[in-house]
């Protein structure tokens, strides 16, 4: 059965491990179960995780600045990719954001990552910029942003 929540410190060592395997491979690992646990405890970040049978096959990882958001890591296992799981993962990052005002999401993928920037596309993110070497200098990235609510004017 699969259960979405708020991930806890008991969470950090299997995020960390899908992390290294679909987001960061052949790249130094950066997303740590140490980094991860430091996420988990920031107040400014939300961790979601996504569980089936106690193992974690989906994550995302969004910090909260004043009116926008940074989504830095978000992931799903590969044979659990494709049945809306990622969709349930990001509508839910979202939701939150946009209940503590946030405007803008940002995120960014690697520019030959077709599955993901496609996801994102589908999603309503608009590619920005293409960022050469964005990846420790051996892969190239992409910026995209979503608008998830509209500023409020001072003049309302």
């Amino acid at each position: 059965m699969l259960k979405m929540r708020l991930a806890t410190v008991h969470d950090a060592q299997g995020i960390a491990e899908l992390s290294r395997k679909a987001v960061e491979h052949g790249l130094p690992w950066g997303w740590t179960p140490t980094r991860v646990t430091t996420a988990i405890a920031d107040p400014s970040t939300n961790v979601i995780v996504a569980k089936i049978s106690g193992a974690v096959i989906g994550f995302g990882v969004m910090e909260y600045e004043d009116d926008s958001a940074h989504l830095l890591l978000f992931a799903v296992d590969a044979p659990d990719r494709r049945k809306g799981l990622g969709s349930k993962l990001l509508a839910w990052l979202e939701e939150v954001a946009s209940a503590a005002g946030i405007t803008k999401v940002r995120v960014e993928a690697r520019a030959d990552n077709a599955a993901a920037l496609a996801f994102y596309g589908k999603h309503g993110y608009i590619q920005q910029t293409e960022v050469l070497g964005m990846y420790h200098g051996a892969e190239d990235g992409v910026r995209l942003s979503k608008q998830i609510r509209r500023e409020h004017s001072d003049n309302s």
